[in-house]
């Protein structure tokens, strides 16, 4: 009995195993996190970003603000747009820095006469891959439901059931817990389901899905939002 024991002991702290090198940095970027996509003629949005490090952490910067068409949307140094004509403009946030490059990102708004609401929200997409040789794929979208952020696995999404610990979090920095907000254990292996989402996180809060194997420390797979 002692000699079975002692061979399944390397099976089990091998059992989360991944089978990548996985890099422990991120690219450095800005993101808005409250974007819109029309804004109703005369009326205002404060638009709010952050800056997030090459670990994924936020850190206080300063945020310079500008639109491709003032006359059409204007925008102040709080973030403060106002739609001002018909028409279209990019909204831009950028981080200035000594001695680097800009980091920037850019927003589309449509301001118009009549829209359905004065702010709309889209849908941000993705698709899970296994990082290890467990089954971990499908899509998923997050979206806002009675004004609350829904994500949504689809019906092509499995997973291995026979993980101990398998737990699902949202992440900057997809090579780590660290700073992550965990949505939970999974329970679900097969086909559609979805995850109600705090209050406090926003459209663009998060860059990634993450699976991890938390008894073991082990990242599963990922998934990166494509908007």
């Amino acid at each position: 009995m002692r000699f079975i024991l002692l061979l399944s002991l390397p099976f089990l702290f091998t059992a989360c195993i991944g089978d990548d090198i996985i890099p422990d940095t991120v690219e450095e970027r800005v993101v808005i996190t409250n974007p819109i996509d029309s804004l109703l003629l005369g009326t205002t949005h404060r638009f709010e970003a952050r800056f997030l490090n090459r670990v994924g952490q936020i850190e206080e910067e300063l945020v310079d603000w500008t639109s491709s068409a003032p006359e059409v949307l204007s925008i102040d140094a709080e973030g403060r747009a106002s739609a001002l004509a018909v028409g279209t403009a990019d909204v831009t946030a950028t981080i200035n820095r000594p001695d680097t490059d800009p980091i920037a990102i850019s927003h589309t708004v449509n301001v118009a006469e009549e829209v359905a609401t004065p702010v709309v929200i889209s849908d941000r997409t993705g698709t899970l891959r296994t990082t290890t040789f467990y089954t971990l794929g499908g899509d998923f979208v997050l979206k806002s439901v009675d004004d609350q952020l829904v994500l949504e696995l689809a019906d092509n999404y499995e997973a291995s059931s026979n993980l101990p610990g398998l737990y699902l979090y949202l992440t900057n920095n997809p090579s780590t817990t660290a700073n992550a907000l965990e949505l939970g254990e999974v329970s679900v292996y097969e086909g559609a389901h979805s995850y109600t989402l705090p209050t406090t996180v926003e459209r663009n809060s998060y860059s990634h899905l993450l699976y991890f194997c938390k008894p073991f420390n082990v990242k599963v797979g990922d998934g990166a939002f494509d908007n």
